[in-house]
């Protein structure tokens, strides 16, 4: 068997492969199809309503939110009413007020149990969260 004994350069342009090019592509955009649902935004789900005559609050808040499905969260912890009562009791609420993030879908019943279980522990500065609307 005869081996070649030079390796000559061929002139002129060469074709490049793209292939393992396109197969990464690929790759990169199944896994960012893959780990884009999976991402979890923190938080509690709250549609608020609008609300022509809306002011801006400047001051900290303690914040009651009640879901849509009438769950009830203190500071972002789920709590029962009586749970919230005793942490209510429990926060100094003379230096603050308190914001009730209230979703549209959620009963009023709800709304008004939180309102009057703030009157009832002696607190005062009650608002409900809306956004600006036209």
């Amino acid at each position: 068997m005869k081996f070649q004994q030079s390796a000559k350069l061929q002139s002129g342009l060469h074709p490049i492969n793209i292939a393992p090019m396109i197969n990464i592509i690929f790759l990169l955009l199944i896994f960012l199809a893959a780990i884009s649902p999976l991402t979890y935004q923190p938080g509690i789900s709250v549609k608020i309503p609008k609300a022509v005559t809306s002011d801006v609050i400047k001051e900290k808040n303690l914040v009651i939110t009640i879901t849509g499905e009438d769950v009830i969260y203190f500071n972002n912890a789920l709590v029962t009413t009586q749970e919230l009562k005793i942490a209510l009791k429990a926060a100094d609420i003379e230096e603050l007020s308190i914001l009730i993030k209230a979703d549209r879908r959620s009963s009023m019943g709800r709304i008004v149990d939180v309102w009057d279980l703030c009157r009832i522990l002696g607190i005062e500065r009650i608002n409900i969260a809306t956004n600006q609307g036209s």
